[in-house]
C-alpha cells in the first residue's frame, strides 16, 4: 500500500489530522493499534473519566440538597451497569468517528505500525483484512502516538490491585480503600469519583502541595473540600515500599521528618504522570529526534528533524492534553496542504474536572514570579454573585492576570463550579489581546456565574458593583 499521508495514531489528534487532510484532498490512512479511533483520550482517559465524574456530581449534589429541606433516600449503585453505561458513551463516540472517516475517504489500518524508514511503515498485528502485504509506504507521515501512563519501579509489582488510570477507570470493582499516589489532576479526578461511589480515599503526594501547575489560590478551595470528603491527604510523603500481602496492597511511606507509615489498601491508583510513547516503534530508524525527556523536537510547523515525518500531541512535548494535540494536528494537515500555518497560541486552557472545577488559562501568577514579570491581578470572589449564592457554590473565585503597562489580559484562572466552562471566553480574550476595558465592558447574562469575569474585569478597573475595591492609581512625581 502506497498513501499521500499516513497518521500513526487514531486520537485527538490523529484523527483531527487524517479528517483535516482529507478535507484538504489529499490522501489519508490512519494506523491505530486498537481495534476503534479515538486513542487514550476516548478509550480510556478524558471520555470515560468524564462520564463518571457526571455520576460523582450527581450524587454529590443530591446530597447538597439536605441544606434546601430536601432529601433523597442513599443510592444504590450497580457497578456492572455504570460500567456499561460508560463502554456505551465510548461506543457511540466511536462509531460517530467511523463513520466520518468512512465518509471521508480515510482509510483505517487496525494494525501496529513500526517504521522500516523515513517513508516506509511495517504493519504487524491487528486485522490483516485491513492492509495488503504488510508494508505501508508513504510521502509523509504525522506521528501521533500519544504518551502511556508513567509507572515507577516501586509499584511494578505482580498484582492487579495496583492500577494506572486506565485500570481506574475499567472500574473492576468500587473497593473500600483506596490510595490515590499523586496529587496531579489524573489522581484527584479519580479520587473524587471513588469517594462519591463510596470508597474510603487517601491520596498521597510527594510535593508539598495538590496540582503543583495551579496557583496556590485556585487549588485552596479544592483542598479544603477534599480534606472533609476524603479519609486523609499525605503532602511531602513519599511512598518507598509496596507489596501484595493477604489481598491487600501494604504501603510503606515516609514523611518529611522521616518517620515510617505503614498502611494496607485494597487497591492502589499510581498517578504519578504521563510520558511520551516515542519508543518501541522504530523511531530509530528515522531522522526524527528526541529531547532529553522523550519527546519529539518539533518546529512551530509540527515538521521534526527528518522532512518526511510530522509530529503532534503528547508525543510532541508539552502541555499533554487533548485540545492541544487537535489544534497541532489541524496545523499539521496544513503545512501538508502547503498552507501558511503554525501553532502560535497564547493561551492552552487546562482544566481539573474535580468539585469545584479547576481552570487556568494564559500567564499564571507562579509564572510571573519565577519569570521576574510585573503584572496584576484581579481577583472576584463568588460570595458577591448572585448566581453562586443562588446556587450555594460561594466557593469558587475568578481573577485574571493583567499586565500594567497595556492593560491586557494575558491569564485567568477560575476555580468553582464550571470552571471548565467559563474559562473559554478567557481564552479568547488572552489569544484577541483584549484589555481589561474590553472585558469589563462586554455585556453578561445576569444572573450567570460567566459574570464573574467580566466583573473580575470591572474589579481591575474599580467599577465593580458588587464589590469595593476603587483601582489604585499610581502617581508620578515631577
Amino acid at each position: 500500500m502506497h498513501s499521500q499521508v499516513v497518521v500513526l495514531g487514531g486520537g485527538p489528534g490523529g484523527y483531527a489530522a487524517a479528517f483535516l487532510a482529507a478535507d484538504l484532498g489529499m490522501e489519508v490512512a490512519i494506523v491505530e493499534a486498537d481495534s476503534r479511533l479515538g486513542g487514550t483520550c476516548l478509550l480510556r482517559g478524558c471520555i470515560p473519566s468524564k462520564a463518571l465524574l457526571h455520576v460523582a456530581k450527581v450524587i454529590s449534589e443530591a446530597r447538597e440538597m439536605a441544606q434546601w429541606g430536601i432529601t433523597f433516600e442513599p443510592p444504590r449503585l450497580s457497578v456492572e451497569k455504570l460500567r456499561a453505561r460508560k463502554e456505551q458513551v465510548i461506543a457511540t463516540l466511536t462509531g460517530g468517528l467511523a463513520q466520518l472517516a468512512k465518509r471521508r475517504n480515510v482509510r483505517v489500518v487496525h494494525a501496529r505500525g513500526v517504521f522500516v524508514d523515513s517513508q516506509t511503515l511495517q504493519l504487524e498485528g491487528g486485522d490483516p483484512a485491513t492492509y495488503d502485504d504488510g508494508r505501508l509506504t508513504f510521502d509523509h507521515c504525522i506521528l501521533a502516538t500519544g504518551s502511556v501512563p508513567a509507572m515507577p519501579k516501586t509499584f511494578q509489582i505482580k498484582s492487579d490491585r495496583v492500577m494506572d488510570s486506565s485500570g481506574a477507570l475499567e472500574l473492576a470493582e468500587v473497593p473500600e480503600t483506596l490510595l490515590v499516589v499523586g496529587g496531579g489532576y489524573i489522581g484527584l479526578e479519580m479520587a473524587t469519583v471513588y469517594s462519591e461511589l463510596g470508597t474510603r480515599v487517601s491520596v498521597v503526594e510527594l510535593l508539598d502541595g495538590l496540582l503543583p501547575g495551579a496557583d496556590r489560590d485556585l487549588v485552596k478551595p479544592l483542598e479544603k473540600k477534599l480534606r472533609e470528603s476524603l479519609e486523609q491527604i499525605l503532602l511531602s510523603t513519599k511512598v518507598v515500599a509496596v507489596r501484595e500481602v493477604g489481598g491487600k496492597v501494604e504501603v510503606e511511606m515516609e514523611t518529611p521528618g522521616g518517620e515510617k507509615l505503614t498502611s494496607a489498601y485494597d487497591r492502589v491508583l499510581v498517578s504519578v504522570g504521563r510520558r511520551p510513547k516515542s519508543f518501541g516503534f522504530g523511531l530509530e530508524n528515522t531522522r526524527v529526534t528526541l529531547d532529553d525527556k522523550g519527546f519529539v523536537r518539533v518546529d512551530d510547523q509540527q515538521r521534526t528533524s527528518d522532512p518526511h515525518i510530522l509530529a503532534i500531541g503528547d508525543v510532541a512535548g508539552e502541555p499533554m492534553l487533548a485540545h492541544k494535540a487537535s489544534h497541532e494536528g489541524k496545523v499539521a494537515a496544513e503545512v501538508l496542504a502547503g498552507e501558511p500555518a503554525a501553532f502560535d497560541k497564547a493561551a492552552i486552557p487546562a482544566v481539573v474536572f474535580t468539585d469545584p472545577e479547576i481552570a487556568w488559562a494564559g500567564v499564571t501568577v507562579e509564572q510571573a514570579k519565577r519569570e521576574g514579570r510585573a503584572v496584576q491581578v484581579a481577583q472576584y470572589p463568588w460570595q458577591a454573585s448572585g448566581r453562586a449564592i443562588a446556587n450555594a457554590r460561594t466557593d469558587g473565585l475568578t481573577k485574571l492576570v493583567i499586565d500594567p503597562e497595556s492593560d491586557r489580559v494575558i491569564g485567568c484562572g477560575i476555580v468553582g463550579y464550571g470552571a471548565g466552562e467559563l474559562i473559554a471566553e478567557a481564552v479568547l480574550a488572552i489569544e484577541m489581546g483584549c484589555t481589561a476595558r474590553d472585558m469589563g465592558e462586554t455585556i453578561h447574562p445576569h444572573p450567570t456565574l460567566s459574570e464573574t469575569v467580566g466583573f473580575g474585569a470591572e474589579a481591575y478597573l474599580g467599577t465593580a458593583t458588587e464589590i469595593f475595591k476603587p483601582r489604585r492609581r499610581q502617581t508620578q512625581e515631577n
